[in-house]
């Protein structure tokens, strides 16, 4: 198993900033990825690393473990090259003092996730200076479209992000508009959408319907744009059509899920 937190502008040995953090394993033939956004706090051996929000995930099956293993040793060999530094300790999810429970505000919104398809082919094939200028293209893509419909970033994790809308159809049309305009990059994304409560404590969000949000856009394919039944049930708007992809067990949510794709 491999870790790598991201140094960035943060050579110096200092505490109390926020990063990104990557980590690769690979078991026989499956390669597991995981990715996001770090807090970095202490310095040197005693400093901590905690995911600010559920990492991203993914499970590349590279067909033998030859070939695993080259990915693995090449998707390393990048991550050094985008100066990132080998990480030793553990990341984990940050527990928090039973007393800062009262600072927990429920809040009720659509949930979108998004992330680039085959980004890591991509950069591979582009190299650094290339896939950044891409990155920086895309990024900005994605904030011009959120910035229409009044959406919130709420964290950027590798080549995805995660936002927050007041309504479903907000969240879809952003969705849609985002997918249409990286394409003019030679980028497709796929894209999840779920409704329901999280918690918000300072900048940091935590609640099942995050992950079931990432969860339903681990399902989408290549330019799809898949809403949960709870994102469907809300919707009122007769212009925006779906089709039903049936039911699904997403990874480490208690209940099956419907869901739909947006074709309109």
């Amino acid at each position: 198993m491999s870790k790598f937190l991201r140094i960035g502008v943060h050579r110096s040995n200092v505490s109390g900033y926020t990063s990104k953090a990557w980590w690769i394993r690979r078991v026989g033939s499956t390669v597991f990825l995981k990715w996001g956004a770090v807090e970095v706090q202490g310095v040197g051996d005693g400093r901590n690393v905690h995911w600010t929000a559920p990492p991203r995930e993914k499970e590349i099956r590279c067909g033998s473990v030859n070939a695993a293993a080259e990915y693995v040793k090449n998707a390393i060999a990048r991550r050094r090259s985008h100066d990132y530094e080998p990480l030793a300790s553990s990341i984990a999810i940050r527990r928090r003092p039973a007393n800062r429970d009262t600072e927990l505000k429920q809040a009720l919104a659509t949930i979108l996730i998004v992330d680039i398809v085959q980004s890591t082919e991509k950069a591979a094939r582009l190299g650094d200076a290339r896939w950044t200028q891409v990155m920086n293209h895309y990024y900005a893509a994605v904030r011009k479209e959120l910035k229409a419909v009044r959406g919130k970033e709420v964290v950027t994790t590798g080549d995805g992000m995660l936002a927050t809308f007041p309504s479903p159809v907000a969240g879809i049309r952003c969705a849609t508009a985002i997918r249409e305009a990286v394409r003019t990059l030679g980028l497709e994304i796929r894209a999840g959408l779920h409704s329901g409560e999280y918690k918000v404590s300072g900048p940091d969000v935590v609640g099942l319907a995050l992950h079931i949000g990432s969860r339903v856009a681990a399902k989408a394919r290549a330019g799809e744009v898949l809403v949960s039944s709870a994102v469907r049930d809300l919707m009122s708007e007769p212009a925006i059509r779906f089709k039903d992809r049936g039911v699904h067990q997403l990874k480490g949510v208690p209940k099956r899920w419907r869901l739909y794709r947006v074709d309109g």
